[in-house]
């Protein structure tokens, strides 16, 4: 990950005021601010956030191969079949462990990784790759990302940046940090495999720790997939460009895909209230 030059202390901190971010940042308070005014919150909050947990499980998933429709995921119990079931099973668990480890984020992110990966991998990968970055020659298994993939060396020292980075904590708003974790994983791709449901289980833990999703009624997860795969891509291409513009538009794409999230959860409210859910 490369930043604009700024304090060296707080590097998150630039990304905040590149050109289109705070539009986005904006974009996402109003989006989740609307969501969280609804009056169905009030008294049926622990559903909005059960169904949008599964909506996001549903798209982490789509973005992973396993483009399920909705009511699919619902209705099955056993994942444990074919790859595209063991994939959602995966996006479901992280999804539901991602809320048990807020407290050790800012502490730990490195044992957090860990812990995602061995939920998403465990009984599917080789034990002795499970919760751990990949050793030099060991393959990854990611083939809907298809940009190249840093060499051991290069993942254990950006991942113990981003690490620095999170301990150290700043002032950026959470949009830019939940998407520069995101980005990051992405991009280094630390793990064997699973590490698209991964890096977005991360990007769900930035939002909701940060306290600006703190129900995890926004599922940004289901956003990417709303917005598709192709401009998922596109936009990770901008931030492994680490130009300004790259960054700024991997930005700008997950705040939208926050704000869609958003709104299918109003939507969820909207339904409820009328009694048609």
């Amino acid at each position: 990950m490369s930043t604009p030059s700024s304090d060296s202390s707080d590097p998150l901190a630039a990304l905040g005021s590149l050109p289109g971010a705070g539009d986005a940042v904006a974009s996402v308070r109003k989006a989740v601010d609307q969501i969280y005014g609804h009056r169905i919150m009030r008294r049926r909050s622990n559903e909005i956030t059960a169904e949008a947990a599964l909506r996001g499980s549903r798209g982490s998933a789509a973005l992973a191969g396993a483009d399920w429709a909705l009511e699919e995921v619902r209705r099955r119990t056993d994942f444990s079949g074919e790859a595209e079931a063991r994939t959602i099973g995966a996006a479901l668990r992280l999804t539901a462990e991602a809320g048990q480890l807020l407290s050790i984020w800012r502490q730990s992110p490195l044992r957090v990784l860990a812990r995602l990966h061995l939920v998403a991998a465990g009984g599917v990968t080789p034990e002795d790759t499970v919760g751990r970055p990949r050793l030099a020659g060991e393959p990854v298994d990611e083939p809907l990302v298809e940009l190249p993939v840093p060499g051991a060396d290069e993942v254990a020292g950006r991942l113990e940046g981003l690490s620095e980075l999170i301990i150290a904590g700043s002032s950026a708003p959470a949009l830019v940090t939940a998407a520069v974790v995101h980005g990051e994983l992405l991009a280094l791709r630390p793990f064997g495999s699973y590490n698209g449901l991964v890096a977005r289980a991360a990007e769900r833990i930035v939002l909701i720790g940060s306290g600006l999703d703190p129900k995890s009624i926004c599922p940004a997860e289901a956003g990417h997939a709303e917005l598709g795969r192709a401009a998922y891509v596109a936009a990770l291409g901008g931030y492994t460009s680490g130009t300004p513009e790259g960054m700024a538009a991997w930005i700008t794409h997950c705040g939208r895909s926050v704000t869609l999230g958003a709104r299918e959860s109003t939507a969820v409210c909207e339904a409820l209230q009328r009694g048609a859910a």
